[in-house]
């Protein structure tokens, strides 16, 4: 068990520390917001950090959790959590925070679960929706806990964001891509397609039959 911050020298091993403190900080910057108390926000925070890849590893049946064998994450997500509680007044504007450090999230969870996926030996389809539940299930979770409709249930742009990277990865990978480069492309796309629609507005249009 790591007790200390010896990262191994991995890509995927600082995506997903990069991943951790944007939902933590999204997570502590709403529960701030809903008059949470301090430990309030730091469970929230790791209930949205730890969510999505605890419920990826149970489908896959992958063992032992990723938290439970590896310290840093409880001590980067508590960190960030009290930080961020200690400067909230400097974050005017709640929504935009929040999007943009969900929008990171989404982006490096999508490429850790997918990633994590593959290399369990799943399918193309399976890694997609691994990438998927890593990304959403935590800030589902996060938001449910805080009495918010998750983003994901209402018509933003998020899964189709994180589906759209895991096909640009897929294609890359078939033409023989560097592996590297396209975990960095993937996670562009996703985080790109995220910020434009929150700066837009995009939404998904709703399907409702005509009487």
């Amino acid at each position: 068990m790591q007790y200390f911050f010896i990262a191994p020298d991995t890509i995927l091993y600082l995506l997903d520390m990069i991943g951790v403190v944007a939902c933590a900080a999204a997570a502590t910057l709403l529960a701030q917001h809903k008059g949470f108390d301090i430990f309030g926000c730091i469970l929230v925070s790791m209930v949205n950090g730890f969510g999505g890849g605890t419920v990826r590893d149970l489908l896959l049946d992958r063992h032992p959790m990723f938290w439970m064998t590896d310290l840093n994450y409880v001590i980067v997500i508590t960190a960030t959590s009290l930080i961020l509680q200690m400067f909230f007044h400097i974050y005017h504007k709640i929504d935009k925070a929040v999007k943009l450090f969900d929008a990171i999230g989404l982006a490096t969870f999508s490429v850790i679960g997918f990633k994590v996926a593959l290399a369990q030996g799943a399918l193309p389809l399976i890694a997609v929706l691994m990438g998927i539940c890593t990304a959403i299930v935590g800030g589902m979770t996060r938001d449910i806990i805080c009495n918010e409709i998750p983003l994901v249930l209402q018509k933003e742009i998020y899964i189709t964001a994180s589906i759209l990277g895991s096909c640009v990865y897929l294609v890359l990978d078939w033409l023989g891509v560097n592996t590297g480069f396209n975990d960095f492309i993937m996670l562009s796309v996703i985080f790109i397609i995220r910020m434009l629609a929150v700066t837009f507005d995009w939404h998904l249009p709703s399907i409702r039959l005509v009487r």
